[in-house]
C-alpha cells in the first residue's frame, strides 16, 4: 500500500465559484489533479485529505463534489477543514459518503491491506492507523479575537487527543499518522500545544493543509521535528500533484 496526502481542493460545491480569481495557475486545477491522481494511486492505496475539500454551504451540494473523488482509485480519509461549512451532522455525512471515502472526527481510521498478514483469530493485521483534528490559528493574546480563539483552539486540543486515544485503542502497534487542516505550529515551525501532542503520540508523520500563495511559510515543505516528520499539503504548493508519504 502506498500513502498520498493532498488538501485544499477547494471544489464548486454545485456553485459557479472558480479557483482562478485566485492565479492563473488554478485554471482546470481538478482535472490536474485527476490526472496525477490516476496515473499514481492503485485501489490498494490511501490518500489523505486534511480540509477544504469544497465551497458548498450544503451536504447536498458537495454530494457532486465527494461523488467526483470517491470514483477515483484508492481509499479516501478527509478532514473538515474552515471553509468546509457542508459538513455538519456526522451521521447524515457518514451514511452519504461513497464506500471509498471516511471521515474523521473525534475518531481514528485504521487501514488495512486485503493481502494484510492476520492473527491468531483471522483478525488483519493493521498496515497504518489515521488520527486527527481541524485545529485552529494558535491564539494571539494581543487580537481581539483571542478569547474566541483560544475556546476553539483548546476544543481542539480536546479532540486531536480523542482521536488520538482512540487509534492507540484500535491499533496499539500501527504507525500512527496525523491529520490537522491548520498548521499545528505557532508560526513559522515554532512549537504549540498541538506539536507537544503530537510528539507525546509516538507518531510518525503529520500532514495540514490551509496555507496558500505567499501566506504559506511552508507550503508544499517538509520537515523532521522531534522525529515527526511534517507535510503541508496545500494542492497549490504541490503543483496540483498528490504527494507521497513516505514512513
Amino acid at each position: 500500500m502506498k500513502l498520498f496526502a493532498i488538501s485544499d481542493l477547494h471544489l464548486p460545491g454545485g456553485g459557479t465559484k472558480a479557483m482562478d480569481v485566485f492565479g492563473p495557475h488554478w485554471v482546470g486545477h481538478f482535472e490536474k489533479i485527476k490526472q496525477d491522481w490516476i496515473a499514481r494511486v492503485s485501489d490498494g492505496d490511501t490518500v489523505l485529505m486534511p480540509g477544504d475539500f469544497s465551497w458548498a454551504m450544503r451536504l447536498a451540494d458537495a454530494l457532486p463534489d465527494l461523488r467526483a473523488v470517491g470514483a477515483l482509485p484508492g481509499r479516501k480519509v478527509i478532514l473538515r477543514g474552515n471553509h468546509d461549512y457542508w459538513w455538519n451532522a456526522l451521521g447524515q455525512l457518514r451514511a452519504s459518503l461513497p464506500p471509498s471515502i471516511t471521515a474523521l472526527q473525534n475518531n481514528a481510521v485504521v487501514i488495512r491491506r486485503e493481502d494484510a498478514d492476520h492473527d491468531g483469530q483471522g483478525n488483519a493485521v493493521p498496515e497504518i492507523v489515521i488520527a486527527g483534528s481541524r485545529g485552529w490559528n494558535y491564539p494571539d493574546p494581543l487580537a481581539a479575537s483571542y478569547t474566541d480563539d483560544d475556546k476553539i483552539y483548546k476544543r481542539e486540543l480536546i479532540r486531536l487527543d480523542m482521536s488520538i486515544r482512540d487509534a492507540k485503542r484500535r491499533a496499539p502497534d500501527a504507525p500512527l499518522i496525523i491529520m490537522t487542516h491548520y498548521p499545528p505550529f505557532r508560526d513559522r515551525y515554532e512549537p504549540s500545544p498541538t506539536t507537544a501532542i503530537i510528539k507525546e503520540s509516538g507518531a510518525v508523520a503529520c500532514v495540514y493543509g490551509h496555507l496558500h500563495g505567499e501566506s504559506g511559510f511552508s507550503i508544499g515543505a517538509s520537515r523532521i521535528i522531534h522525529g515527526v516528520t511534517y507535510h503541508q499539503v496545500s494542492c497549490d504548493g504541490l503543483g496540483f500533484r498528490l504527494k507521497e508519504i513516505q514512513l
